[in-house]
């Protein structure tokens, strides 16, 4: 009965450690953002394969993987001019980026900085 157990024990393990590789490489974040104005959104955003609440998530996963899941490394949109307006709203990414945690906030002067710095990721 003992070898019985410990059989069971070392096949549970085995079948359960793959499952806890991918859970630790696993793409969830949650995207967010906050205005002063008082509003406010929020989707989940998951990668390999692309899912969540995120309307653009295919591109929004490929501008992030081109950053290396670092969203102060997103780069910003060309050709994109906002105003001067001070109408400040912080956005938040945070969760796992390929098992990798993420907790990265900025506020911007106004939602068209926003949108010019992180592009596609915070569209929603």
């Amino acid at each position: 009965m003992i070898r019985t157990i410990g059989l069971s024990a070392v096949l549970v393990l085995a079948v359960a450690s793959p499952a806890a590789a991918a859970a630790k490489k696993r793409t969830e974040l949650e995207l967010s953002y906050t205005a002063d104005a008082g509003y406010a959104a929020a989707v989940v955003l998951r990668c390999d394969p692309a899912g969540g609440a995120h309307p653009k998530k295919g591109k929004a996963c490929a501008a992030l993987a081109r950053a290396g899941g670092d969203p102060a490394k997103l780069e910003p949109a060309r050709g994109v001019l906002c105003t001067m307006e001070y109408a400040p709203i912080t956005a938040r990414i945070a969760g796992r980026w390929k098992g990798k945690k993420v907790d990265w906030s900025h506020t911007f002067g106004n939602p068209c900085d926003m949108a010019r710095a992180t592009g596609v990721v915070m569209a929603f």
